[in-house]
């Protein structure tokens, strides 16, 4: 119950994320996470870097410099992707070795994942919709199984609630797919009809301003 009640609430912030990248455009600024702002008001922090030190003595206080900051602000950030993808791969299966393996893997090589497709992410303008159903549909799918194995005495005198079939993880992994090649084609669709807008004006611009620097012959 509570995995899938979490995933359905990073599901709405991922609908609300992209709600707000489209009202403010492709330009963001960083915003510090709320661990890390916890930390520099916990602890003191010096304004700028000391070499490749992480703590420091200064004016007879412990100080903790930006590097430290730093480490702290990607540790907090794997460790919210596994809060995330624990529970998601409990949606498609339960046998330990598969979940520990693939959460794993997953920390491993998801900055370099990240760097190499940087570039695309910024044409997949629709990809937090299609995370946000997708992590929709693995809360819905863990609630319901939860339900399926009701043993709590307030739920249904702790009776099995069955209304509901159990989707099979065939079917689990077609809507994932499903969802994903949807989301990249809507995306890239909706990012080369917004570039052929721009062309035409840009052209024009750039022909306008190269009108402007040709030399008049004497």
């Amino acid at each position: 119950y509570l995995f899938g009640a979490f995933l359905i609430y990073t599901a709405i912030n991922q609908v609300r994320e992209g709600a707000h990248k489209k009202d403010e455009g492709e330009d963001e600024e960083y915003h510090e996470n709320t661990f890390t702002a916890w930390v520099r008001k916990l602890v003191p922090t010096t304004e700028g870097f000391v070499g490749n030190r992480l703590v420091i003595r200064h004016g007879g206080r412990l100080m903790i410099t930006p590097l430290l900051l730093v480490i702290i602000a990607l540790g907090s950030a794997d460790l919210m992707f596994a809060f995330d993808s624990i529970p998601a791969i409990f949606g498609l299966t339960q046998e330990p070795y598969l979940v520990m393996a693939a959460n794993a893997f997953s920390l491993l090589g998801l900055r370099q994942l990240f760097f190499l497709i940087d570039g695309l992410l910024e044409r997949l303008i629709y990809l937090s919709y299609g995370l946000a159903v997708i992590l929709s549909f693995i809360g819905f799918k863990l609630i319901n199984h939860a339900l399926h194995e009701n043993d709590l005495s307030f739920l249904n005198s702790g009776k099995p609630i069955e209304v509901v079939p159990e989707p099979s993880n065939l079917l689990s992994l077609a809507v994932i797919v499903v969802t994903l090649a949807v989301t990249a084609t809507a995306s890239l669709l909706a990012t080369r009809a917004m570039q052929r807008k721009q062309s035409p004006l840009s052209q024009a611009v750039s022909a306008d301003s190269g009108r402007r620097h040709i030399p008049e012959a004497d």
